[in-house]
């Protein structure tokens, strides 16, 4: 199913520590910090959600030109982020936390940007889906014109969920439902505050909004939904023990939208979607998620953007290589072993799963982009890998800035469309000599002639 989720993206960063004594100077813990964990926040941890359970994603957002926002594309693997400029820092969320229990926070670049400039991308990436996930928080990209027009277009022919923000815009009338929470509810309706408000809040925003429905989501009491020519409706949920509730509300969004996709009414996608988020507290919440179990940063590959800033801080040369490395072979390996000797570091741009499949037909890729990550990571001369879901690695290259740019010696220089963009900042693109024999298609072709 394509989705196309659009909003505010910020970066989460977990700190992980141990408190086992008090500052000197105050009477406050000291944190002795064991390692760090980033993810995708806001409108990317929907999107990353929804790619995690196979649907085609993109992901329509604002960004900064900053290690934060190189942070977040990093997180989102096979996810297709079409960003303009936010003119303003992308924003950090910092949870220190220790035994599993939350310490402080602290947040930077949260305050409200300049509307940003959408570009024609932008709004044709929304025009081309079959759902629309806006996750809004509050950073103005919402109040767009032009973008606004287009979501109220495409939201008369597809599903379209709008969670809304204290701070931001209003839903377009053409949401089939729009999803606060219940402060955010009372709030905007100017009602008194308690659950058993709930039901008069969502007919406020509703005849505010001019939307299909209002579906109020009450934590762990479930949700509270009021449609077009309906009373409420109360959907309960089961109390679930959640040290953690981050990313409950954007399960619960993710679900609806699918659902309605799906071609569910509304009511059944509130039941669905109170359900989800229910399942997902009890699963463990965000640490449940397969992008985010993994080790922490003190443990984690490197990432490739701050590897590549590293070694040119300190002089040194960084080398790239790319391709599909659909089928691991000898071949592969000879090149990669050959570009790192070049340099400095040696970071693997890798094509996404969808961006091979676009490449080389239906039945591609073979092995699946996790597992050939690990497997180029697992080799002594890679550094770093960078998946990127392009047709081409010219956007990753741009942000990367490598030195050298490595290619098999079944390509030339001169036909490498990248080797352009690599003079453009001084680089160099270069061959290595091509093995004989050494091919994923020969190798396709002989495990097709034994199956």
């Amino acid at each position: 199913m394509r989705i196309t989720v659009v909003g505010d993206v910020l970066l989460d960063e977990d700190v992980e520590g141990r408190i086992e004594r008090l500052c000197p100077d105050a009477p406050v813990p000291v944190v002795e910090v064991s390692g760090r964990r980033f993810r995708a926040g806001g409108a990317g941890l929907v999107a990353a959600m929804l790619r995690g359970d196979g649907h085609e994603v993109s992901l329509v957002t604002a960004l900064g030109d900053d290690e934060a926002a190189e942070r977040i594309r990093e997180r989102l693997p096979g996810v297709a982020v079409i960003a303009c400029d936010s003119g303003a820092p992308t924003p950090v969320k910092r949870r220190v936390r220790t035994s599993d229990q939350a310490v402080c926070r602290i947040d930077e670049g949260c305050d409200p940007p300049p509307v940003p400039r959408v570009t024609d991308r932008l709004l044709s990436a929304v025009a081309d889906s079959e759902a629309i996930i806006v996750s809004d928080y509050g950073r103005r990209l919402t109040e767009h014109p032009e973008l606004r027009e287009v979501l109220q277009r495409r939201g008369g022919e597809v599903p379209l969920v709008w969670d809304p923000h204290p701070r931001g815009a209003d839903p377009v009338p053409a949401a089939q439902l729009v999803t606060p929470n219940l402060p955010e509810a009372t709030a905007a309706a100017g009602t008194a505050r308690g659950p058993e408000h709930a039901a008069e809040a969502a007919a406020r925003l509703h005849e505010r909004y001019g939307c299909a429905a209002v579906l109020v989501t009450l934590g762990e009491l479930g949700a509270l939904l009021h449609e077009r020519g309906a009373g409420p409706l109360e959907i309960p949920s089961e109390p679930v023990a959640a040290a953690d509730t981050c990313g409950a509300g954007d399960r619960f969004i993710a679900a609806a939208a699918v659902a309605l996709a799906r071609g569910a009414d509304r009511r059944t996608a509130a039941h669905e979607a109170v359900s989800a988020a229910r399942d997902y507290l009890a699963a463990g919440g965000v640490a449940s998620l397969p992008e985010f179990s993994a080790p922490s940063e003190a443990e984690a590959p490197l990432d490739a953007f701050a590897l590549a800033r590293a070694v040119h801080e300190r002089g040194g040369t960084v080398v790239a290589s790319g391709g599909c490395f659909d089928l691991l072979h000898a071949g592969h390996v000879r090149t990669l072993a050959a570009a790192r000797e070049m340099g400095d570091c040696l970071i693997v741009c890798v094509n996404s799963d969808d961006s091979v499949r676009r490449l080389k037909g239906p039945e591609r890729p073979l092995i699946r982009e996790q597992d050939r990550v690990e497997m180029l990571r697992a080799l002594s001369c890679v550094d770093a890998v960078l998946v990127f879901d392009e047709d081409g690695p010219e956007q990753a290259l741009d942000r990367l800035r490598p030195d050298i740019w490595v290619k098999g010696g079944d390509y030339t220089v001169d036909a490498l469309p990248e080797a352009r963009l690599l003079q453009s900042w001084g680089g160099a693109a270069v061959t290595v000599p091509y093995h004989l024999g050494r091919s994923t298609t020969r190798l396709a072709a002989a495990l097709a002639r034994v199956s």
